[in-house]
C-alpha cells in the first residue's frame, strides 16, 4: 500500500506565492508519474503539473510560467512551487502518483490540501 502525505497549502493574497510539497511512502519500487491535480467548488479535477521519474515535466496551460513542479526519486518527493497566484488558482490541490511496488502498478492519491488566493 502507497500514501501520500501533502503539505503547504494556505490563504495567500493575489500575486503571492505558495510551496506545496507531497512525500510518497509505502511499498514502492519506483514512481514513474508523480503529479498535482486541483478541484475548485463546482468544477471537476483538472490536472495542474506533472513530472516523471526521467524528468519530463508537462503543465496546465492556465500555469504555464508561474508553477514549476519538481521531484526527488530518490526520496519520492514532490513539489509545487506557485507563484505570481490568482484567485482562480483556489482550490483544493491533490498530489497523485503512479508507479510500482509490490509486484504490480500502483496509483495512489494525497488526502488534498487547501489552497485559497483572496485579498
Amino acid at each position: 500500500q502507497v500514501q501520500l502525505v501533502e503539505s503547504g497549502g494556505g490563504l495567500v493574497q493575489p500575486g503571492g506565492s505558495l510551496r506545496l510539497s507531497c512525500a510518497a511512502s509505502g511499498s514502492i519500487f519506483s514512481i514513474y508519474v508523480m503529479d498535482w491535480y486541483r478541484q475548485a467548488p463546482g468544477k471537476q479535477r483538472e490536472l495542474v503539473a506533472a513530472a516523471t521519474s526521467g524528468g519530463n515535466t508537462n503543465y496546465a496551460d492556465s500555469v504555464k510560467g508561474r508553477f514549476t513542479i519538481s521531484r526527488d526519486n530518490a526520496k519520492n518527493t514532490v513539489v509545487l512551487q506557485m507563484n505570481s497566484l490568482k484567485p482562480e488558482d483556489t482550490g483544493v490541490y491533490y498530489c497523485h502518483a503512479n508507479g510500482y511496488g509490490l509486484g504490480r502498478n500502483f496509483g495512489a492519491w494525497g488526502q488534498g490540501t487547501q489552497v485559497t488566493v483572496s485579498s
